[in-house]
Parts: C-alpha cells; structure tokens; sequence
C-alpha cells in the first residue's frame, strides 16, 4: 500500500489530487488549517476511495514544526510514506500590488507558508521517504515562477524559491524524485482571489488535470519542472 501526505487537501486541487490518488488505492494524510472544512473534504474523499484506502485528516498550519511532526507521524502509523505532495500555499497580499507597494509583513508570511514550509515538511519526512522503494516529492508550482507577470512579483518569487530548493534537493538526494509541476489556471479559490469580482468560470476544474498527476506520480520521468498541459499534449507522461 502506498502512502502520500497531501498538503492543503482541504478545497481546490489538493482535495482533487486527495481524490485522485485516494481512488487509485493511496493510503492519504491530509491536512488544512479549518477543521470543519478539513472534515467535509475527507468525507467527500473516503466517499470516493478504493476500499483498502485509508484517509487520515489532520487539521492545523502546515507552518507549524509539531503540525508537520504530526503529519509525517500519522504517515508513519498507516506504514511508511512514498510520496509528499507539497500542495498548500497562500497568494500573498490581495488584490495583487506591485512589489514598490507590496507590504513586507505579508511577503514574509508568504515565503513561510510557500517556501520554508514545504522544505520543512520535507526535511522532517525524510527519514521516512528515503525508506521508500521510491520516494517522491511533488511541489506545486506556477507559471509565476518563471514569467514576470505585474502584480505576481510576490508569489512568483516563493514559487520560484520552491522550484529551485526541489531541484536541489533532488541533486543532493539522488534517490529521491522530485517534481515541480505548474498545473495551469483552474478554477479555484485562490485563483479567484488574484482577480476578485471577475468571473473565472472559464478555467478549468482542477479535477480535469489529476489524470495526468496520477499518471506523472506513477511513472519513471527524472526530477525537474514540468507543466501540466505540455505532459497532456506531447503524451510524454509514460
């Protein structure tokens, strides 16, 4: 049975990434910071589950040290771990301001929750990833991290952080994969929030990419970055 933390479960493409990998007989921890919401998602989650999947919820701030103990704790109780999805993350300041404007408190609180986060849940599920046959890591990533985008100086930069901590991690720990992925614009909450009163209902379902993060988790391609619509449109998810 294979085991994966997936971070930031509770809504969005880390509930449809839950899913997903919950459906192809995963065993999941999963957390987000409400409770309540928390607990409607694994609800919807285990509804979808193959039956010998286990999903743990545990609710908190993935920037706490004894939250991200708990996760790599509760991965530990359900047999080891082969997989972090570091999905959770906030977009900063909204509406989205110029970096000549961009309050630094909040850019702070941005790069603990994007980037030194998801490299301290790493390093605390190391012990366990590097017992795996095949341990993987996925971050979650952007176009903003690559592209200047105005107002996107904020978040592109901790998206860009992130990218760059994975690749070296992927050097230093050769046995260990790590990919980012920029998954595309869809239709969520945060996606919402970078163009409040605009209607987004164009973009598409995060549902609509899990297929190819499933196929992506369970092939043999090396660590780098990776964009979801070009593994789609070449096929070179094998």
């Amino acid at each position: 049975m294979s085991v994966a933390i997936v971070t930031g479960a509770s809504r969005g493409l880390g509930e449809a990434l839950a899913t997903g990998l919950a459906r192809a007989g995963w065993s999941l921890v999963v957390d987000g910071r409400d409770e309540v919401t928390l607990g409607a998602a694994v609800d919807r989650i285990r509804g979808q589950a193959a039956a010998d999947a286990r999903v743990v919820a545990v609710a908190g701030d993935i920037t706490d040290l004894d939250h991200r103990h708990e996760l790599t704790g509760a991965a530990f109780e359900l047999g080891g771990l082969d997989l972090v999805v570091n999905n959770a993350g906030t977009l900063g300041a909204s509406p989205l301001p110029s970096l000549a404007d961009y309050p630094l408190g909040d850019l702070r609180v941005a790069f603990e929750v994007n980037v030194v986060a998801p490299l301290g849940l790493v390093q605390d599920a190391l012990p366990l990833l590097l017992d795996a046959p095949h341990p993987r890591v996925l971050n979650i990533t952007s176009d903003a991290a690559v592209e200047a985008y105005e107002g996107w100086g904020g978040y592109g930069a901790g998206k860009a952080a992130l990218e760059h901590l994975g690749a070296v991690l992927a050097v230093e720990f050769p046995a260990l994969t790590v990919w980012s992925v920029d998954p595309g614009d869809l239709r969520t909450a945060m996606h919402q929030a970078a163009f409040p009163g605009e209607d987004i209902s164009d973009r598409p379902e995060p549902s609509s990419v899990v297929p190819t993060f499933l196929e992506l988790i369970e092939s043999s391609r090396p660590s780098g970055r990776y964009r979801a619509s070009e593994l789609v449109s070449t096929g070179a998810v094998a």
